[in-house]
C-alpha cells in the first residue's frame, strides 16, 4: 500500500518543547507515573490562575462573542490594544494596524507566512523561542541565528548581528523579555538593532509577550518605542497567555508601527491570511480591553514576596550552589537557562541529559538545543512550581549530578 508522508517542508522543522522527550514523559504519565512538567510555561497548571475579573468578562462575552468578528479583530478590542501601545510609547498605531489572533503563536505564523519566499533569510537570537525558527524553515526561509552573550547577561551581540546581514536578509527577530533566558534588553541594545535594521531595510519582529512580567524594579522598553524605530517597520507581538495566566484562552495580537508606508503590500498579505481563518476567538478577544487597563494586578507576583519572584530566587540559588552548574539570574518571565560543565559530566547530548533526569526523578525539562543553542550544555527550567517543589527539584539535580557522567 502507498505510504502517506508529511510534506518535505517539515523535514528540518522541530519544536522540542513538545518533542520526543515530552512524548516520553506523556508515555510515562499514561502508565501512572507522576511527572512534573517543566517544559512549558503554563501558569494555571501550577495553581497560578487568572485574575477574578476574567471570569466576569468571559460570562459577558459568551453571548456577545457568538458571531464572527472582523478578520482583524473586534474594533473596540483593537482600539484598546492601540491605546496600550501608546502607553508603551509606541507611536502611530491605530486600531486598523492591530490584528488579533489565537495566541501570539498564530500571529507569528501569519506574519512569517505573509513575508517569506524560498531562500529569504531572517536573523533571530540563539537561544530562541523555537516557533520562530520552525516557522521560518517551514516557509522556505533560512533561519540565521545571532549570538546572545551569556557573559553579558544573555544580551544580543550587535557586532554578530551586523556580520550576518546579507542581501537575502528580510527581517530581524527580537525576543524581549527573552524566552528561554529571562533576559531583559536595555534601550541601547534595542537602538543598536533598530539602527542596523534601518541601514539595511529590514523589518523588526519584536516578540514582547512577557513585557509585564519583569522583576527587580526593572522596566521593559518596547523596541518600537526607541529612537530610530520610526525609520523601520516594527511588528510588535503581545498577548495575555502569560501575563494573565490565560494560556488556554489564546489571546494574542500584533501591531504595526514605523514605516508602514513601505509595507502596504505586506500588510495586505497579513489581512488576507487573517481573513482565510475568519477571525480569532471572539469571547477571548473580549477579555482583552479589561485586561489592559492599568494597574496590572499580576505584576505583584513578580515583586519581592510575590510567588514568582520568590520561586525565581529559590531556583537560581539552588542552581548556583550545585557544583558544575551555573546560571545568569533571569530578570523577567519564569524561565532559567542553566549551563552544565560539559567536560565535568562528559556531556555530548543535552537531550540525553534531560531524558536521563526524567527517568530518574520524573521531572520534565527542555534541553538547550531545543532552543537552537549551538552547544549541548544548557537546559531550561520553568520555575512555576511552588518553592517547596523547586527546593526538592534542586536537591534532585544536585544528587543526580554528583554521580552523573554521560555514557557515549
Amino acid at each position: 500500500m502507498k505510504q502517506y508522508r508529511k510534506t518535505t517542508r517539515l523535514d528540518n522543522v522541530g519544536y522540542e518543547i513538545r518533542g520526543p522527550v515530552a512524548e516520553e514523559a506523556l508515555r510515562m504519565m499514561s502508565e501512572g507515573i507522576n511527572v512534573i512538567q517543566l517544559n512549558t510555561g503554563n501558569p494555571a497548571a501550577f495553581g497560578i490562575f487568572a485574575p477574578d475579573f476574567v471570569g466576569e468578562e468571559l460570562r459577558e462575552a459568551m453571548r456577545a462573542g457568538q458571531p464572527y468578528s472582523e478578520s482583524g479583530g473586534v474594533t473596540r478590542v483593537r482600539e484598546a490594544i492601540a491605546a496600550y501601545c501608546a502607553r508603551k510609547d509606541i507611536q502611530g498605531v491605530s486600531a486598523q494596524e492591530v490584528f488579533t489572533g489565537n495566541g501570539v503563536s498564530e500571529m507569528i505564523t501569519i506574519a512569517v507566512q505573509a513575508l517569506l519566499n524560498d531562500g529569504d533569510e531572517v536573523l533571530l537570537p540563539t537561544p530562541d523561542y523555537p516557533l520562530w525558527t520552525g516557522m521560518i524553515k517551514f516557509c522556505g526561509g533560512e533561519a540565521v541565528h545571532y549570538m546572545c552573550d551569556e557573559e553579558s547577561d544573555w544580551l544580543p551581540d550587535i557586532a554578530d548581528i551586523r556580520s550576518k546581514i546579507t542581501p537575502k536578509t528580510k527581517a530581524i527577530v527580537v525576543i524581549n523579555p527573552n524566552n528561554p533566558t529571562g533576559a531583559l534588553y536595555p534601550r541601547e541594545i534595542l537602538e543598536g538593532i533598530v539602527k542596523l535594521a534601518a541601514e539595511n531595510g529590514l523589518i523588526v519582529f519584536s516578540d514582547e509577550v512577557y513585557d509585564r512580567l519583569v522583576m527587580d524594579g526593572e522596566q521593559h522598553v518596547s523596541t518600537a518605542a526607541v529612537d530610530g524605530a520610526e525609520d523601520v517597520l516594527v511588528v510588535t507581538f503581545n498577548g495575555l497567555s502569560k501575563s494573565h495566566m490565560l494560556c488556554g484562552y489564546r489571546c494574542g495580537w500584533m501591531s504595526f508601527s514605523g514605516r508602514k508606508d513601505l509595507a502596504k503590500d505586506y500588510i495586505d498579505g497579513i489581512r488576507m491570511l487573517a481573513s482565510m481563518r475568519l477571525c480569532a476567538s471572539v469571547p477571548a478577544q473580549l477579555i482583552i480591553p479589561r485586561a489592559l487597563e492599568p494597574p496590572y494586578s499580576e505584576t505583584a507576583l513578580f515583586e519581592p514576596g510575590g510567588r514568582i519572584y520568590e520561586q525565581r530566587e529559590c531556583i537560581w540559588k539552588a542552581v548556583c550552589e550545585i557544583p558544575g552548574l551555573s546560571a545568569v539570574k533571569p530578570k523577567a518571565a519564569f524561565y532559567i537557562f542553566p549551563k552544565l560543565d560539559a567536560k565535568k559530566f562528559s556531556i555530548a547530548s543535552d537531550e540525553r541529559f534531560v531524558l536521563d533526569f526524567l527517568y530518574k526523578h520524573h521531572v520534565l525539562m527542555t534541553h538547550g538545543r531545543g532552543f537552537n543553542y549551538p552547544e549541548p550544555d544548557h537546559f531550561r527550567i520553568v520555575f512555576l512550581p511552588e518553592v517547596s517543589v523547586l527546593e526538592r527539584i534542586g536537591q534532585d539535580l544536585r544528587s543526580f549530578l554528583e554521580s552523573y557522567r554521560q555514557q557515549a
